[in-house]
């Protein structure tokens, strides 16, 4: 018989968490993502109107505090998680390197056969899209 209907009082209910609580840590990573577009779109605006200024360098840089930002955050969400989540964020980002490497010398083979050359930026996204595609993959699969 459960213990409540055997006149035994039940577990306790566990305390519901705030939605503050629970989403916050998505609500500072979203906003440190809106500061570094912020200040992506403010950056390229200053060096497009100064191409010559000896601060270029500096102003060059700027975004990458926010993004530093967004790392730290995320890192210290992911510190937070339980062993199974650690485990498949694990999984997923050696999955989001290995596919990466692979993807990176291929084309860099292919460059070397014509192929038009690829700035470096579209490397992180490349990451991003596959830790999604693994995270999706792991979580499934631990299900």
């Amino acid at each position: 018989m459960p213990p409540q209907v055997a006149g035994i009082p039940g577990p306790p209910p566990s305390p519901v968490q705030s939605t503050w609580v629970m989403y916050r840590s998505q609500i500072e990573i979203a906003l440190a993502l809106l500061a570094y577009m912020m200040f992506l779109i403010g950056s390229v605006t200053v060096l497009r109107a100064n191409p010559d200024a000896s601060w270029r360098y500096a102003v060059a840089v700027v975004p990458v505090l926010p993004a530093a930002l967004v790392v730290f955050l995320f890192v210290r969400r992911l510190a937070q998680t339980d062993e199974l989540q650690k485990r498949i964020h694990t999984e997923s980002f050696a999955f989001a390197l290995g596919g990466t490497a692979l993807l990176t010398f291929t084309y860099g083979f292919l460059e070397g056969a014509g192929m038009p050359h690829l700035n470096w930026t579209f490397i992180l996204p490349l990451i991003a899209v596959l830790w999604g595609i693994g995270t999706a993959f792991f979580t499934f699969r631990y299900r």
